[in-house]
């Protein structure tokens, strides 16, 4: 079990943009991870820790910002909810990673690393 109270502290160190790119990177993980058979434990590790990158940091983000990454948590949890069914359909689990993929690049822009 991940140490999610050191994570944390060390989470919020960071700027809110390296934050979200933090968030971005993850997303991106899960698009990659979902491609490979082998690695359905790591994508639900992600989903998880993305959760909580959210949760740490939508109350820092303007209100529009934070409006999205809401939206993006309850995306993350309603597959997190689902992940076993999901990963075992390759059209569903290619469909997380193509939207892993979406908010991804949208999280970044968001961040303004770009």
């Amino acid at each position: 079990m991940k140490d999610w109270h050191t994570i944390r502290e060390r989470y919020l160190q960071d700027a809110l943009p390296v934050r979200l790119g933090g968030l971005a990177a993850n997303l991106s993980r899960i698009k990659s991870f979902a491609q490979h058979d082998a690695h359905q434990a790591a994508v639900a590790s992600l989903l998880e820790e993305s959760k909580f990158f959210i949760e740490w940091t939508a109350a820092e983000a303007d209100v529009s910002t934070a409006a999205e990454l809401v939206e993006l948590q309850v995306q993350l949890a309603l597959w997190a909810h689902a992940w076993d069914e999901i990963w075992h359909d390759t059209a569903q689990r290619q469909e997380v990673a193509q939207l892993s993929s979406r908010w991804s690049q949208r999280v970044l822009e968001l961040s303004g690393l770009l």
